[in-house]
């Protein structure tokens, strides 16, 4: 008799293998990363270089020293790399980007059983622990070498400021404005976000509904459209909504759990930004839903016809 294939899904009959849709995922991140290196140089290049290699080499040392099948093949490396590195500045000591990509990998990742069977997002939690462990070098951003020096300050910290002057919305949403190497650009982040929904990777609920709350919220906190427009381009909400909001292992599989997870990321979201010390809450937010995902899954789950 054959041994049975038993793999993280999704299985055989599916149109889509895994390394595909991981490869999809990387395509559709690419605009963000090439206009990154374009905004803030060749800098940017290396971070993503370094954090890519570090995790595919974290990866397979570690299936190699447990003895198991090599999974680097997968491409899941390579976006929770990516992912680390775009949320991620420039201003960040490699050393630190090597660090988080075998943090990512191989505490995230492989200690609870490879792709399929993280808790969480590997790269949001990543960045979490290096925002934790060195929050002078890797939170804030790095200044475009587009931008003047009143325009290059990271909005978030600008917005509320008395006397500070914004970025334009037309600089924020090309990204002549400080932040991360992929969250500035909105522009190529929404041409991401179109590719994967064209693909099939992912639904348009969970970043609209995301993206959407935390828009909803400021609105109604400060009474001003630009208020609020300015804190869905700033930061990395964008970013995090799109591409890590929606990952298959770390959210619900129902509809409705999806929705209520998306609500959950805007509202913390909001309440870390606007009543805590920190200006960014979209990592934590994320982080703190995919803890609550089995219970999201568990309350929003149908019951059968004649189920109890």
């Amino acid at each position: 008799m054959d041994k049975p294939i038993m793999s993280a899904g999704p299985h055989i009959h599916s149109k889509d293998s895994s390394s595909r849709i991981m490869l999809d995922v990387i395509i559709a991140l690419l605009p963000a990363a090439v206009a990154g290196v374009i905004l803030f140089g060749p800098r940017a290049a290396i971070v993503i270089l370094t954090c890519v290699v570090s995790a595919v080499l974290s990866e397979y040392l570690f299936n190699l020293a447990a003895r198991k099948e090599q999974t680097v093949g997968d491409l899941s490396a390579v976006v929770t790399g990516l992912l680390l590195a775009l949320n991620l500045s420039t201003n960040v000591p490699l050393w630190q980007c090597v660090l988080g990509s075998v943090f990512a990998i191989v505490v995230v990742k492989c200690a609870f059983g490879g792709i399929g069977h993280n808790f969480a997002n590997p790269a949001i939690t990543a960045r979490v622990f290096l925002l934790m462990a060195f929050t002078s070098t890797v939170a804030g951003g790095a200044a475009p070498r587009f931008a003047d020096a009143v325009s290059s300050a990271t909005p978030l910290n600008l917005i509320g400021t008395e006397g500070a002057v914004l970025p334009s919305l037309g600089d924020m949403f090309l990204g002549l404005r400080g932040g991360a190497i992929g969250e500035t650009c909105i522009l190529a982040l929404l041409v991401g976000f179109v590719y994967l929904l064209v693909r099939g990777v992912i639904r348009w609920q969970t970043p609209v509904i995301f993206i959407g709350t935390v828009f909803v919220c400021y609105l109604i906190a400060t009474g001003s459209f630009s208020v609020a427009l300015y804190e869905v381009l700033a930061g990395g909400l964008v970013l995090g909504a799109v591409f890590m909001a929606t990952d298959y292992s770390t959210t619900p599989i129902t509809a409705e759990g999806r929705m209520l997870f998306a609500l959950g990321c805007g509202l913390l979201t909001f309440v870390i930004r606007r009543f805590c010390s920190l200006p960014e809450g979209v990592s934590y937010s994320i982080l703190c839903m995919n803890v609550l995902a089995p219970w999201l899954e568990q309350w929003t789950r149908r019951k059968p016809l004649g189920g109890v």
